[in-house]
């Protein structure tokens, strides 16, 4: 793919980004400074680790369930929070197998990718649209986990709720970087709203998250649940 030569004084972050930039991003006006290499690439990695780790003790507590039924996992609170109650139900393993060992190769993704950009790697248009594209299905499929846990197995897992809390602001950053340098097309205006709304989309998703668990278990909370 052809590249641009970016400005003197540009940044190498700045002209890593830039080359997989065109005009209709460039009138969206400046890139925030989390979509540049450097801050992004660190937010893939801090964000990867957090779901790789959460993904493998799930994997470790599920193989140790396998072995012994009647095994109690480390998040085996009560019967409201409990990764044991919900590794026995049926949404845990949608696809035949267990689904952290989805997280563990795609966290691990994340983390190469993140690391790549560290070290100054650049990637084609088509490498981007990939990556958004998983994003988006692993955020979509944490997004049904999470209303099936709240809404029909009405049991939490702790794990997997930090798997939730990764796939946010992966999923959200993801979606903005990618808008800012071209590669899903969107009216200028509304590029711009996007890349300075980046952390207020972020917090008002964990607020949505934390309010539908409140509202979901509230008679847990009220007491009046007879545990």
């Amino acid at each position: 793919m052809p590249s641009i030569s970016p400005p003197s004084g540009t940044s190498a972050p700045e002209r890593s980004l830039n080359q997989d930039r065109d005009p209709a991003a460039d009138a969206a006006g400046s890139v925030p400074a989390m979509t540049r290499n450097r801050p992004f690439g660190w937010l893939l990695v801090i964000t990867g680790a957090i779901g790789w780790l959460a993904s493998g003790t799930l994997v470790l507590e599920k193989l140790a369930v396998l072995q012994d039924p009647n095994h109690t996992t480390v998040c085996d609170v009560n019967p409201w929070i409990s990764c044991g109650d919900v590794m026995k139900t049926w949404q845990s393993s949608l696809f035949g197998f267990p689904n952290m060992f989805i997280g563990i190769v795609a966290f691990a993704v994340i983390i190469t990718v993140g690391m790549a950009l560290l070290s100054g790697a650049t990637f084609a248009r088509w490498f981007w649209v990939g990556l958004q594209t998983g994003v988006t299905l692993g955020f979509v499929f944490v997004v049904w986990l999470w209303s099936q846990a709240l809404y029909d197995i009405r049991i939490l897992c702790p794990f997997c709720m930090i798997v939730w809390a990764a796939m946010i602001p992966l999923f959200v950053w993801v979606t903005i970087r990618n808008i800012t340098a071209g590669v899903i097309r969107v009216p200028a205006r509304a590029a711009r709203v996007l890349a300075d709304s980046g952390w207020i989309i972020t917090a008002l998703l964990y607020v949505a998250v934390i309010a539908t668990i409140f509202f979901a278990f509230i008679q847990v909370f009220a007491g009046t649940s007879g545990f």
